[in-house]
């Protein structure tokens, strides 16, 4: 059951659905993959597949709009260094959007018979699905972004909606969690609308002649905060149990039972809390859409949260209308006997996750390790798993002091049998071992994992101080490293900073607890990027065979030696060895002076630009067909792609304001212009008046506007406006300063991804990576040369950057890749290449620029720089460093 050996390690690559995990050998793909997978999905993937290849055929304008907005179109997100790093969603987000999308606007499904057109097991009937409305699962692992899949498809019903004459989706949004810690996590964030707009979730004004922003008005209501004052536009984000109709209504922090309040499960008894009536709701609106996150829980139409969402449909109808849509997202939407909700569509499996370091990978003890523990013949519990803890809190603290060096902290999560053992648990820990003294967190559990205060007796204060411990653990400020539980959190506990799972109980298919759940809390990355990360799994034989059964899953489980004497399993630190006796840290330490900017863009000139003076290839004005005219397509000016389509409505009326606008904002975003946008505007609007085309063009035209779709105009508009307005705005002061040093010693620790390293004795830094197998070899080159005194890998976290203008004229960064210390007082910067771009030669004359800027205002140390390029290393094998200097390559500027 391994994956397929084509599967791609990028989370962000469309994935051909024949290359898709499923629970057989690869020999039975052919025969029988679609019958061994989530009976909808086999089919449902190819035919997205095919929906997706052929640019989204069949969906509305505005759902192509919204696809390509965030499936096709770059998206550049700021960086608290001012730099810029581009935004993709996972691809297992897009392909859950696109699969909603083309069930909904292609294929047009009302109720489960549709469904059942997609069944590829044969085994589907009708009976299996309680709901008569329009309701699809989605199903994704732990950790894939399941928040950021249901903002996506909030945004989408309420654009259809609003822009669709036709559309039956809904402007009113019901989210549902299951209990308050998922509820705060979702709360978090949506709170100001922040996720719609921190993502690239609503797409810029002017985009396919939209203004998407300024249409998303949205109220965002939370429990029992409700005020409406809108019929439409409006989400009510509640716990799972303000959904209850009647004497349903159960926890609420003043119940005899409030730990249910906590996380939920449905009591017995009254309650005194004034709930809201969603009912009531329901009766002033005319469109919902239910959004259920961790909704594995809605799966019983017996349970009060199926009848709940039932009643309000029901209420609905009888208004003429109907609960638009329910979308489920869960990562293991199974039924306790653990069949598969049928009405899954979409499924991006835990295996495939971990393979794409979309999760931590869990790491098991080797048999060697595991035959060294053993359950001890006494009564008191903590005695009689002496082993397991000791070995967990061992593998913690290899974890802890690794992550620490980054500034991040280790938890340690010790699951129980009851809550006495739990507590008992606790006590071990706080009383032999000093550094958990006063940072071990109980909480107790009952034995399906929901929380009970049958033993604890909590009041509501207490319960709102412990919900906030739980969700603050990661934090440095934090005093807890550890949480002693009956079980863990059964979902929404979102910490991400779990390394080590110590489990002293078995669990059985009658406790509804599955091993993706048991795990599930443990998987949530420390780290963003594809950085292997892992999460140490130790327990008792029973609990480990439980744990083991994941593998039926699909996911092959790592195993490793542990305890005393063995190293972490932690992603590579990279830090300055300060405590390496056999390493002078002051000799090693090289120091680089950091100058003030020569390039830099002046905002002011903006308005100087002569659109008269582009000296371009005029663009021949065609004549299009009024169908032709109707279908604006723009496409990608570097591949030719089509990016979007825009279709002009029946009466043929365009704007042309939304098209310049889009090309002003274009020019913008590339340039990363933060101001000017009126100047730009009005510069594009008279350049395409008068200078883009063969001749003389009316704005107001569908024509006009067709024109402009096509792909020379497109490019010749931006590549002229861009290469302008660089050649205005970017400008050279004509010298430089120091402003600052960079001390090579006061690099911060970081983590990077498992790759192969150098050991070196000649750096300050415990290993030195490559970005490529030259940077390996040059360092080892580096270590042997009698003349080199220390060196130092580049790394991001030095922070040494010298800025440029590239090849396309704008004002970039640029990192050198070596700084080499020499015996005369001489540091020479080294720029190592495998094939050599058009940025290059453009990098070494800044290079040059700045070694000479730096040597002209101060003297204690001469600065150089030399140029290696892989060919002539590996042909001619200098033997110094001196030599590579004096007769090598320096690069010819």
């Amino acid at each position: 059951m391994a994956l397929h050996p084509g599967f791609p390690n990028d989370p962000h690559t469309v994935l051909d659905p024949s290359i898709r995990w499923f629970p057989a050998d690869e020999a039975m793909r052919e025969t029988s993959m679609d019958k061994l997978m989530p009976p909808l999905v086999a089919a449902l993937r190819q035919k997205v597949k095919d929906f997706r290849d052929g640019g989204y055929v069949g969906a509305t304008d505005t759902s192509r709009s919204l696809l390509n907005w965030w499936f096709n179109t770059p998206h550049l997100i700021p960086q608290t260094d001012g730099n810029m790093t581009e935004f993709q969603y996972f691809f297992a987000q897009r392909e859950s959007l696109e699969t909603i999308i083309y069930l909904y606007d292609v294929v047009g499904v009302n109720d489960k018979f549709d469904l059942m057109r997609f069944d590829s097991s044969g085994a589907v009937s009708a009976n299996m699905f309680d709901e008569t409305w329009r309701r699809f699962v989605v199903k994704m692992a732990t950790g894939a972004g399941k928040t950021k899949v249901l903002s996506l498809a909030l945004a989408w019903s309420f654009y259809h909606k609003l822009y669709e004459p036709d559309s039956r989706l809904a402007r009113n949004f019901l989210v549902i969690a299951p209990n308050i810690i998922v509820l705060d996590r979702i709360y978090k964030d949506f709170q100001g609308l922040r996720l719609f707009f921190d993502d690239p979730v609503i797409p810029d004004n002017g985009f396919d002649g939209r203004n998407w922003r300024d249409d998303f008005q949205l109220t965002l209501h939370v429990q029992d905060e409700v005020r409406i004052t809108h019929p439409t536009g409006n989400i009510f984000l509640t716990n799972i149990h303000r959904v209850y109709g009647g004497e349903d209504i159960p926890a609420s922090p003043e119940d005899d039972n409030s730990m249910d309040y906590f996380l939920g499960t449905r009591p017995t008894g009254a309650t005194t809390d004034s709930q809201v009536d969603l009912g009531m709701i329901v009766r002033d609106i005319d469109e919902l859409m239910v959004l259920n996150d961790e909704a594995h829980h809605i799966h019983d139409s017996r349970l009060a949260w199926f009848k709940s969402i039932e009643d309000i449909h029901n209420r609905l109808l009888q208004k003429g209308s109907a609960l638009s849509l329910q979308v489920d997202v869960t990562a293991t939407p199974k039924h306790n006997n653990g069949a598969i909700f049928v009405q899954t569509v979409a499924d991006y499996p835990l295996v495939e996750a971990i393979s794409q370091n979309v999760v931590k990978h869990p790491v098991l003890p080797d048999a060697a390790s595991r035959a060294k523990l053993s359950e001890r013949q006494s009564a008191k519990y903590t005695e009689k798993h002496a082993d397991y803890i000791d070995l967990g809190v061992i593998e913690w603290r290899k974890a802890y002091a690794e992550h620490e060096k980054v500034g991040k902290k280790a938890i340690l999560f010790i699951m129980t049998d009851d809550t006495r053992n739990c507590d008992d648990v606790a006590d071990y820990l706080e009383g032999n071992y000093a550094d958990l003294k006063g940072a071990v967190l109980v909480i107790h559990t009952k034995a399906n994992g929901e929380i009970s205060e049958s033993t604890s007796g909590k009041a509501k204060e207490e319960l709102e101080k412990l919900r906030k411990q739980a969700n603050e653990i990661d934090d440095a400020a934090s005093p807890y490293k550890a949480i002693v539980s009956v079980l863990m959190l059964k979902e929404g506990w979102d910490v991400r900073n779990v390394t080590t799972i110590v489990g002293l109980r078995a669990y059985t298919s009658k406790s509804n607890i599955l091993p993706e759940q048991t795990l599930g809390r443990g998987l949530r990355k420390m780290y963003p990027g594809g950085i292997e990360e892992y999460v140490s799994v130790v327990g008792t034989d029973a609990f480990m065979e439980f744990v083991e059964s994941i593998q039926a899953e699909g996911v092959e489980l790592e195993r490793q030696a542990m305890g005393q004497g063995t190293k972490p399993k932690t992603p590579l630190v990279i830090e300055v060895e300060k405590d390496n006796e056999k390493k002078d840290i002051d000799a090693l330490d090289i120091e680089i002076p950091v100058m003030t900017p020569r390039s830099y863009r002046e905002y002011k000139s903006l308005g100087d630009l002569d659109i008269t003076a582009f000296a371009h290839q005029r663009v021949p004005y065609r004549t299009f067909s009024e169908e032709q005219q109707r279908e604006i397509v723009f496409k990608d000016i570097t591949t030719g792609a089509i990016t979007h389509t825009t279709i002009l409505d029946t009466a043929g009326i365009a704007d042309y304001r939304s098209v310049l606008g889009y090309f002003a904002q274009t020019v913008m975003k590339e340039l990363r212009l933060i101001s000017g946008y009126d100047i730009l505007y009005g510069k594009i609007k008279a350049f395409v008046q008068s200078e883009l085309f063969d001749c003389e063009v009316d704005l107001d035209s569908a024509n006009t506007l067709r024109n402009l779709s096509e792909l020379s105009a497109t490019k010749t508009l931006i590549e002229n406006f861009k290469k302008a307005i660089n050649a205005l705005t970017v400008k050279d002061k004509g010298d430089a300063e120091i402003r600052d040093t960079i001390k090579l010693r006061q690099t911060r620790p970081f983590v990077t991804k498992e790759q192969g390293y150098l050991v070196p004795k000649k750096s300050v830094f415990n290993r030195i990576i490559g970005d490529s197998h030259l940077e390996l070899i040059f360092a080892s080159f580096l270590e042997s040369c009698s003349d080199v005194v220390a060196y130092g890998k580049n790394y991001l976290a030095v922070h040494f950057k010298i800025d440029y203008v590239n090849a396309e004229g704008n004002i970039s960064n640029y990192y050198p890749d070596f700084l080499v210390k020499l015996p005369d007082k001489r540091t020479v910067i080294v720029e190592t290449k495998g094939l050599e771009d058009s940025d290059v030669p453009l990098k070494m004359e800044r290079l040059k620029q700045w070694c000479e800027d730096i040597n002209r205002v101060q003297a204690d140390v001469t600065y150089d720089f030399v140029y290696v390029d892989q060919e002539s290393f590996e042909k001619y094998s200098p033997k110094s460093f001196s030599e590579l200097v004096e007769n090598f390559t320096q690069y010819k500027v």
